[in-house]
């Protein structure tokens, strides 16, 4: 199969992957507003840092947290065609990658998405509002996972469906990532004891955006606790859209295509980094620069595939600059001093 083929069903995958996982990443956030007590609520800018569209924000709006933060948040990830990790950009993509693998898609996958294009792009009003929000990306997310059935139930089992589990795998492990990293963050001040009881209200929120919290109670047998849902959303090996789990289909996929020994490597050492993390004794910063390694050892993840089954232009010039923020954010993370168990980079 064609590497342009296999390389635009790989971003197909993820780009559906992100525009469901942004809308839970939205949703860990309007949740928690609704389960807090009054007068307290979380910060929204640190969305966007999460979602890695600082730059972008900034050089379109510039304006930091204030009263009006969370509509505008919303707005750049959801509605913000300049923001490449928009729900909307994100749809966009994968509506334009499927115009060119209908010889690969089944006739039904490409008529589905057209109409969610159409349906999402009409009514995205309702997901700027504020009272509507929270149906609407609800039945983004539902639409998303139908699609998402619709692939694996009527592609065959070749090439394009084996790279589009990579992508769809490798996406669901970084966003997932990135959702953790939304406690991590510090969403409640920390001078404010008498929140303290409202922490497992987060961990719940967490859980239930990944639609987790049944599983996780079904899996861990034990109330919500902050470090059996690290465990649990990080090493899981039986929760789909746990980083463990993500890492072992990516594993099982990358076996039965040629040159994969270097990729498998990578993902051998992520694996071990998750592994020998102390996630008992982590505090917030410690839980953040935990996310900070594994994102980089994911997006190395994606330069190693990139590298040998689509080395285009483009991707030759999208590993470099990735290597370089990789050694960038490295060195920032080593500077830092927690006191608290970490593995090294």
């Amino acid at each position: 199969m064609l590497a342009r083929v296999v390389e635009n069903v790989y971003w197909l995958a993820r780009y559906l992957e992100r525009a469901e996982n942004t809308a839970r990443l939205v949703n860990v956030n309007t949740n928690l507003v609704l389960d807090l007590p009054s007068g307290f609520a979380p910060g929204w800018m640190l969305l966007v840092d999460i979602s890695g569209g600082r730059e972008v924000f900034d050089a379109l709006d510039g304006r930091a947290e204030d009263a009006n933060a969370e509509r505008r948040v919303v707005r750049f990830l959801l509605a913000e065609r300049q923001n490449a990790g928009s729900i909307v950009s994100s749809l966009q993509s994968a509506h334009e990658n499927s115009r060119t693998l209908r010889e690969v898609l089944p006739s039904e996958v490409s008529e589905l998405l057209n109409e969610f294009f159409a349906e999402f792009t009409r009514d995205l009003a309702n997901g700027l509002n504020k009272r509507t929000r929270f149906d609407f990306l609800k039945q983004t997310v539902l639409r998303l996972q139908t699609l998402a059935g619709q692939l694996d139930g009527t592609m065959n089992r070749n090439d394009a469906y084996t790279f589009l589990q990579i992508g769809r795998n490798l996406e669901r492990a970084d966003m997932t990532s990135r959702i953790v990293d939304v406690r991590s963050a510090q969403l409640l001040p920390a001078d404010t004891p008498e929140l303290r009881p409202f922490d497992t209200v987060q961990w719940m929120s967490v859980l239930k955006s990944l639609s987790g919290y049944q599983m996780y109670r079904l899996r861990m047998r034990s109330r919500v606790r902050r470090a059996d849902v690290m465990q649990f959303l990080l090493r899981d090996d039986q929760f789909p859209r746990a980083c463990g789990f993500c890492f072992n289909q990516i594993r099982d996929a990358l076996r039965g295509l040629p040159r994969g020994a270097e990729v498998l490597a990578l993902l051998e050492d992520a694996g071990r980094f998750l592994g020998e993390a102390n996630l008992e004794t982590l505090d917030q910063a410690g839980l953040h620069i935990l996310v900070d390694r594994l994102q980089l050892r994911i997006q190395g993840i994606h330069d190693g595939i990139a590298q040998r089954y689509f080395p285009s232009r483009d991707a030759a010039n999208g590993a470099l600059r990735a290597t370089r923020a990789r050694e960038q954010a490295l060195s920032v993370v080593q500077s830092q001093s927690t006191g608290v168990a970490v593995p090294g980079p």
